[in-house]
């Protein structure tokens, strides 16, 4: 049992206990007010006011749309902004709860946002979209920052026109955006690293990353390899797969083929994690005591590893971060810059074929595998 699983009881409870009294403005404050002391945080408090707002159907997954509410009876406005989401890999489906977590707070605030960047990693692409943004007048811009100086200039920019700007998924240091939403990549690599020593003591390694130097998922890559230095038994072997999901399938089974030696299988990014656990199967690698494990939840990926094609995959909350960019933009506007910008570290959770079993079991926006809106209890 987690830490937190019976401040969740709490809650669950004390909803409960709610809803079988008649519901005022005071309840419904004090109940916020509750959740929030009880779960802390951003995360908390961006549950608490779903659950205290409601939620409406799906928008458009290319800009999302109020359907009605809306912050302005809270902050006393009426203006709708407008935000914009600048992303390398615009059609990752690791990316698809993110876009979810952006238009469902977009629906509770009243807001819209466009998403936008580039398909394949392109920075040119994903700096000219930001510059758009910047003169198209957004309220507000999150920006994936996979390259540690090309997008210093156009973030300059936008804070001067007075249009704040976070990260969100991949950060870089010295950047003068305003906080950085996301994991905290250089740890959960070290982190993996270790699980690796526990899951191959000794042999050849395959450490596989879509596109090696991007600031999303090479800070990973750094931290295993930095765990695995200290065990010379190991030999880690660096491979580039490519930013499409299917060349990073194409590429991992080439390796596999070329490479029948090799006692484990581990990857930084999502694409690449689901094409190993499918290379592993296709082969039957794990009959020859082969392990596997990497990032993110793809709905592949989660099957696999119910099936135990691989150990383990990690969980950095996606949904978070597209919920949490828009609620801080938001909160920086309707507050005049005075309050909203917090960094937040999304996480690093372990999933295993057992623990993954809820994430198979219920279909969700919150982890992109279904489109409907709603409440979901734990199972």
């Amino acid at each position: 049992m987690s830490d937190l699983d019976p401040v969740h009881d709490a809650i669950e409870r004390l909803e409960w206990a709610d809803a079988r009294s008649e519901e005022t403005p005071g309840s419904r404050l004090s109940a916020l007010t509750r959740r929030t002391a009880l779960t802390g945080g951003a995360a908390g408090i961006a549950a608490a006011l779903l659950a205290a707002c409601g939620s409406s159907g799906p928008s458009s997954t290319n800009a999302a749309t109020p359907s009605g509410g809306g912050g302005g009876g809270v902050f006393g406005t009426s203006r709708k902004p407008r935000f914009v989401f600048v992303n390398h890999v615009t059609t990752n489906p690791f990316f698809v709860p993110t876009r979810y977590g952006a238009e469902d707070a977009c629906r509770l605030l009243g807001a819209s946002y466009q998403w936008t960047g580039s398909e394949n990693s392109n920075v040119n692409e994903m700096v000219n979209a930001f510059n758009t943004a910047v003169t198209g007048g957004a309220d507000g811009i999150a920006v994936a920052l996979i390259d540690n100086r090309a997008f210093n200039a156009p973030v300059d920019a936008a804070l001067r026109a007075n249009i704040p700007v976070v990260s969100y998924n991949a950060d870089a240091t010295g950047n003068d955006r305003l906080a950085y939403i996301g994991q905290d990549l250089f740890v959960s690599g070290q982190e993996m690293g270790q699980r690796i020593v526990e899951l191959v003591p000794s042999g050849d390694v395959a450490l596989f990353i879509a596109t090696p130097g991007s600031a999303n998922i090479q800070p990973r890559i750094d931290g295993a390899q930095a765990t695995l230095r200290a065990h010379s038994a190991i030999t880690p072997r660096v491979v580039a797969t490519g930013a499409a999901v299917p060349a990073e399938l194409s590429t991992i089974d080439a390796y596999a083929q070329g490479h029948p030696d090799t006692r484990g299988y581990f990857a930084v990014d999502a694409g690449s994690t689901q094409s190993l656990a499918q290379t592993i199967q296709k082969h039957s690698l794990r009959s020859r005591g082969v392990r596997g494990g990497g990032y993110d939840l793809t709905p592949v990926t989660q099957q696999l590893l119910a099936s135990d094609q691989i150990d383990f995959t990690i969980d950095q909350q996606p949904y978070l971060q597209g919920f949490l960019p828009v609620l801080e933009l938001y909160l920086y506007t309707v507050s005049g810059s005075l309050s909203g910008i917090a960094e937040v570290n999304t996480g690093l959770k372990f999933l295993d074929r057992t623990t993954v079993g809820p994430y198979n079991r219920t279909k969700t926006r919150f982890e992109g595998t279904s489109s409907a809106a709603g409440q979901v209890r734990a199972s």
